[in-house]
């Protein structure tokens, strides 16, 4: 059988002293009071380090490319991702309790699904890494579908024998003759901005078709020299 899929189309920063800030009501995790402290210090030593701080949004997170991301920038960067009401406690929360001028702009978009990058790299390595930056992944249950992809009636030669049971269940229209799976009928497995449910999804994964993109997007950037600025 033959698939079918088609692809649709500022001022120098002033030096802070440090500051003992309250700990508490800073995220619903169970964290001890000693990890907390221990936290927003490496994050202020991440501040004082690297000199050049980015918040980051993403698309279709996943956690084994993050970690490839990483150990690519180990050398001369961190990632943070979550924790961000303690990360806004290290930075500081406003003018007064921020680690360094400006910081705490940072601080306040730090909301919703963002992350922190602090890097020695300049702005412009950033932005352009992050611009060329797509990872290809499997599409999960909740995404919406990119491609049509159809499945043609006939001999299914990218599927196995053992995996005709498993078919079955996930909805396809198969039978074995002679060891080789087979579709009753032409079938269309998902059709471009379909929500993807877990069994067209685990299907898409069976072909072998990636329809995410695992993305950063930059937001905001703060460095010593710069100050704050919205890159959105």
């Amino acid at each position: 059988g033959r698939v079918t899929a088609l692809v649709c189309c500022g001022a120098m920063p002033r030096s802070k002293r440090q500051r003992v800030v309250p700990l508490s009501q800073t995220g619903k995790h169970v964290v001890g009071r000693e990890a907390k402290s221990e936290l927003v210090a490496h994050v202020r030593a991440c501040v004082d380090e690297y000199g050049q701080v980015f918040v980051f949004g993403y698309d279709n997170m996943r956690n084994a490319k993050l970690k490839e991301l990483r150990a690519l920038w180990k050398a001369d960067s961190r990632f943070f991702l979550g924790r961000n009401k303690l990360i806004k406690v290290a930075l500081g929360v406003d003018a007064a309790t921020e680690h360094a001028e400006s910081l705490h702009l940072v601080s306040q978009r730090l909301v919703n699904n963002v992350g922190v990058l602090f890097t020695k790299r300049t702005a412009d390595e950033v932005r352009a890494f992050f611009a060329d930056y797509a990872e290809p992944d499997f599409a999960r249950s909740g995404c919406k579908a990119t491609e049509l992809v159809t499945l043609d009636a006939g001999p299914q030669a990218h599927f196995v024998a053992s995996q005709h049971e498993q078919l079955r269940k996930l909805g396809l229209p198969v039978e074995l003759k002679k060891g080789t799976i087979s579709l009753l009928g032409d079938f269309t497995v998902c059709s471009v901005g379909d929500v993807l449910t877990p069994e067209r999804a685990k299907i898409l994964e069976m072909l072998e078709l990636k329809q995410a993109v695992f993305r950063i997007h930059l937001l905001a950037h703060w460095s010593k020299s710069e100050g704050f600025q919205e890159l959105v």
